[in-house]
């Protein structure tokens, strides 16, 4: 069966400005590669070909992407500066369900591809276990390995890592619950994982695991200064 990606590009990556001021978050590079670029080149690897990238802000930058990659197609999200990511989902919820589909944050920084090649036996998001309290979005897993809640904070729990895939059936599921959520007063700052997590029990959603020096989050200049400069003294 086909696989598709819809990555999800249309934020103002507020945590970092001032270098998001004029470029897009998935946009700015690290090591010299852009952030949405690492995740593309996990995807091709595992032959991914048709990849949905949903813009809002400075979405126009993102056409020179589109240009160097076959396969591309770019979605616009109106509703971005004014709801929360659910707007994302809900602007490709067209692609939902014709095929097994991958729905990836944009802006991470992919240092090994080989996360997007692994055998996937279902639905599951890919997370990366945390010893001890995180405020982050985490994972509750059940005694036969499914997930029984996806929120934020817990303790010695996985860990969100901004990367999903959903076999074809449980796609549509997605679709018709963001569908009917959407337009709902009161959801314009749901996330779309808050969907997720009130349709579990229509899923049947495992943990992926994976290691921290695989993936890597990058939410504020400092950190980039981080990645940037850990990754320049494993080249030397």
């Amino acid at each position: 069966m086909t696989e598709t990606a819809i990555l999800m590009a249309a934020g103002m990556g507020t945590r970092m400005r001032p270098l998001t001021e004029h470029t897009p978050k998935p946009l700015i590079k690290v090591n010299g590669i852009s952030m949405i670029e690492t995740v593309i080149a996990g995807l091709h690897q595992r032959g991914v070909r048709d990849i949905y990238i949903v813009t809002g802000y400075l979405g126009e930058q993102f056409e020179e992407i589109r240009s160097r990659y076959p396969g591309i197609t770019l979605i616009d999200n109106p509703d971005y500066e004014v709801k929360n990511n659910i707007s994302s989902v809900y602007a490709a919820r067209e692609i939902l369900g014709q095929g097994d589909t991958f729905i990836c944050e944009a802006d991470l920084f992919i240092s090994d591809p080989d996360i997007f090649s692994a055998h996937l036996k279902g639905s599951c998001y890919y997370g990366r276990m945390v010893p001890g309290h995180s405020d982050d979005w985490v994972f509750d897993v059940s005694d036969d390995g499914y997930i029984t809640r996806v929120g934020k904070r817990g303790d010695d729990r996985y860990n969100m890592v901004g990367i999903s895939f959903f076999r074809q059936a449980d796609a549509l599921i997605l679709k018709e619950a963001v569908t009917a959520a959407y337009d709902v007063p009161g959801n314009e700052q749901l996330f779309w994982d808050d969907v997720v997590d009130s349709i579990l029990d229509r899923l049947k959603l495992t943990v992926h695991p994976v290691e921290s020096s695989q993936i890597v989050e990058i939410d504020t200049c400092e950190e980039l200064r981080a990645v940037e400069a850990r990754l320049k003294s494993t080249e030397e």
